[in-house]
């Protein structure tokens, strides 16, 4: 149902179940699935009409189950462009850096990766939530005030149908500048992770063949991504030079000139949609507060690179619908919804960290570190189980909240009733912080602002060992080799043969053949000499 006025016993607001503040494909895919099991939920949207141009663009196999189980799954499959080859990284050569499967189905049976328009997505989810007899839909109904109380939350809404709603509880879907989240006392963590980048959305005229369909150029000149919009679409990234600043990145002028070397011009192209995006990496440490709730956005942002910002989100919302669902009942004690935090947010800072390591590789600009980077890559064989950095283990642990920047850029700020601003930037454009010296990790008391250390060509396996901080007890290594040289500065052995203490069958990486130059790397990226 959409549009329902208010409906009120005497001069009290009638109680939803639950209210959703903000309509997108999170507070959509949640007001579906709630609705599906029966509850009471009204969806209060800002906006008077769905936003018309292009957006998130991709989601993967167990989001599509996500959609299977909304009972839309075919309705999804007619909008969405599946892949059928491979996702790759080249350098300015042209030369493979990484090759990922991404062809055929994953394990949730729907296919490893798809690519979507988003408002055509969204016409979907909206759809089929507002058939739910139990779902309202209220756009161009803004919240600005949240009063909570022993048994629901007082809402106050101006705009169309603007009064009081309550509901027992509130989750806020309503994005990076949530207004639910700024009503909240939880503290936000800020890793310092910021690019410009010029994200361009397309209409191609003709049926130019693409091979393959989505890939990196990793180019210091110019980093750029190509991937599919959505069926007939194609989506182009560039990110900004130091020398150049956003107002003249954002005109469509810039957009043809980028577009241009790529043979897509006026004449066989229409752009839909060009506008500057800031790639951040932040996350909410506590997202429930008593009956407020934050999802998506609202809690967590990350950088594009691999294709999780709209994923983490739906899977907030099946997460939180079956808890909400058992809460609301009766069947379990309200304590439960303390357990969608301590889930989600592990998840989510992996899928964070995993994110801030591939735009470490992307985001390189000097044209020394590229050719390092690429020499590095080359070597692995563009097998992205040695050529990708380690991805940090996601912390735990709830920090204090602080002004100050710590010495790896990161910055723990707690945000404040009517607070809308999002925390201030703790470094500056195209900072290269590693995602490991921002990552909060400790395996004996630590100090946890230490920033981690890389390997380096004259660490002693036993200074790394002892610097070496993973959240695992013993570290897990993996070997990563490459053809004997002479010497090699961080081998153990001199680059002479592997280790002779018989550990090789604990590394995931198959078995060096005597006289390779042998590096061993536990989990947390620490250079170790030889198994732990």
């Amino acid at each position: 149902m959409s549009g329902s006025p208010p409906e009120t016993y005497g001069d009290s607001p009638k109680a939803h179940d639950v209210a959703i503040v903000g309509f997108g494909p999170v507070g959509q895919t949640l007001a579906l699935l709630l609705g599906r099991a029966g509850r009471d939920v009204v969806a209060l949207e800002r906006w008077p009409d769905p936003y018309p141009l292009p957006r998130a663009a991709h989601f993967d196999h167990e989001i599509g189950r996500v959609f299977q189980a909304g009972g839309v799954g075919e309705e999804v499959r007619a909008v969405t462009d599946p892949v059928h080859d491979h996702y790759e990284w080249r350098n300015a050569a042209g030369e493979p850096l990484v090759r990922i499967d991404w062809s055929g189905n994953g394990p949730s049976g729907w296919p490893t990766a798809n690519f979507f328009s988003q408002p055509q997505l969204e016409a979907v989810l909206a759809a089929a939530a507002e058939r739910q007899p139990t779902v309202s839909v209220r756009r161009g109904c803004e919240v600005v005030g949240l009063r909570p109380e022993d048994e629901s939350v007082l809402l106050t809404t101006r705009g169309a149908g603007g009064g009081e709603v309550r509901a027992r509880y509130v989750v806020g879907a309503d994005g990076a500048n949530s207004f639910v989240r700024s009503t909240m006392t939880t503290s936000v963590t800020d890793l310092g992770f910021f690019y410009d980048w010029l994200v361009v959305d397309t209409l191609p005229h003709d049926r130019a063949a693409w091979s393959p369909k989505n890939w990196q150029l990793c180019d210091p000149r110019r980093p750029t991504t190509i991937v599919s919009g959505g069926p007939g679409r194609r989506r182009w990234e560039f990110m900004r030079l130091p020398h150049e600043s956003v107002e003249e990145l954002r005109t469509p002028e810039a957009a043809w000139r980028l577009l241009e070397p790529w043979g897509r011009t006026p004449e066989n192209t229409t752009i839909e949609r060009h506008a500057v995006y800031t790639f951040q990496a932040r996350w909410v440490e506590r997202w429930r507060e008593g009956r407020l709730v934050l999802a998506g956005d609202a809690a967590h942002q990350m950088p594009p690179f691999a294709g999780q910002g709209m994923c983490s989100g739906l899977r907030d919302a099946v997460n939180l619908a079956w808890k909400l669902d058992l809460v609301l009942d009766g069947r379990a004690d309200p304590a439960l919804l303390d357990t969608y935090t301590s889930e989600c947010s592990e998840h989510v800072q992996h899928a964070i960290g995993m994110s801030m390591a591939l735009g470490q590789v992307i985001c390189v600009l000097d044209p020394e570190e590229a050719a390092a980077r690429d020499a590095r890559m080359t070597a692995a064989g563009a097998d992205p189980r040695y050529a990708l950095p380690p991805t940090p283990p996601p912390s735990s642990a709830t920090e204090s909240s602080s002004a100050a920047p710590t010495a790896a850029g990161r910055r723990t700020r707690a945000t404040s009733p009517r607070s809308t601003r999002s925390p201030t930037r703790a470094v500056p454009h195209c900072s290269t912080t590693s995602p490991a010296a921002v990552s909060r990790f400790s395996r004996t008391g630590r100090d946890r602002s230490t920033p981690w250390k890389p390997p380096t060509a004259t660490s002693s396996p036993a200074s790394a060992r002892a610097s070496c901080r993973c959240t695992r007890r013993t570290p897990r290594p993996r070997a990563i080799w490459t053809r004997p040289t002479a010497t090699c500065p961080t081998c153990a052995n001199g680059g002479t043969s592997p280790p002779s203490s018989g550990r090789t069958s604990i590394c995931s990486a198959p078995p060096p053949t005597r006289g390779d130059c042998v590096s061993w790397s536990g989990s947390c990226g620490d250079s170790c000499g030889t198994p732990p």
